[in-house]
């Protein structure tokens, strides 16, 4: 409860830096109730988050917050590079990855770590599990990525086309961005003017990105960045129903942008 708690705090305050106005088919918070509105309630579940895990049992209760704390900053500072991207002229594919992982990766890692933790875990299972969500984390945010340019607003409940049209560095652009060739430069063109994007505009640079690898080069790393999650998850030693389950679990969770 304490990291959907967090969840829905960053997903609120997400919107509003990004300016999004659509979350999940429906208006976001900030759009109907005001900016000030969706901040301060975003402020009140992490809260709410923290006070529900120090309510765990008293051995695990210090342990358990101190994983959620660690995680918040992680949140933070993962979502504050976020929005540098969007002014620096160069990101590379280490600099996107290094987000991703505080961004997303974390969050993820948190509430797999926790569940190890609050059931008495060692400190290698709950670290076995805790790399397991965080690889799981990146490999969501890249098919979250793709589905931004190429997925659909009726299967997503996101606005496709707005991270282009924003001229976010998301995994696909910021490849597309650092390779070589033709459409690589002009998508550089793109991405350096100043003025609004048209709809011909992001057109135009969603198959730009295409052209040049960066479609391909995001399901990659979401494949590389499922297999270390696989790899990672061995090390908590779970049942093998527990490891069915999880295996289904992040399958799902990255087959969203197919």
């Amino acid at each position: 409860m304490a990291v959907e708690l967090v969840h829905d705090f960053t997903l609120l305050h997400d919107d509003v830096i990004d300016g999004d106005a659509l979350r999940r088919h429906r208006p976001a918070a900030w759009s109907l109730f005001g900016t000030p509105a969706a901040v301060l309630t975003g402020d009140a579940l992490m809260v709410a988050a923290l006070s529900a895990l120090a309510q765990a049992p008293a051995e695990r209760a210090g342990a358990a917050v101190q994983e959620l704390v660690s995680t918040l900053l992680e949140l933070v500072e993962g979502q504050s590079h976020d929005v540098a991207f969007e002014k620096a002229h160069e990101v590379s594919v280490a600099d996107y990855l290094a987000m991703a992982v505080g961004k997303t990766g974390s969050l993820i890692g948190c509430a797999c770590a926790l569940g190890g933790a609050l059931a008495g875990a060692d400190t290698v299972r709950v670290g076995g599990l805790r790399e397991f969500g965080r690889h799981l984390g990146v490999a969501f945010q890249c098919a979250d990525d793709i589905l931004g340019i190429w997925g659909h607003t009726a299967c997503s409940g996101k606005p496709v086309g707005a991270d282009l049209a924003a001229r976010k560095k998301s995994l696909p652009v910021v490849a597309a961005l650092t390779a070589p060739g033709a459409a690589a430069g002009r998508l550089r063109e793109l991405y350096r003017a100043s003025h609004p994007m048209e709809d011909a505009e992001v057109d135009l640079a969603r198959r730009l990105v295409e052209d040049a690898g960066g479609r391909q080069a995001a399901e990659g790393e979401a494949r590389r960045q499922m297999a270390a999650a696989l790899r990672s998850l061995s090390l908590a030693r779970p049942t093998v129903d527990g490891h069915r389950q999880l295996h289904d679990l992040a399958c799902a969770m990255t087959r969203r942008a197919s």
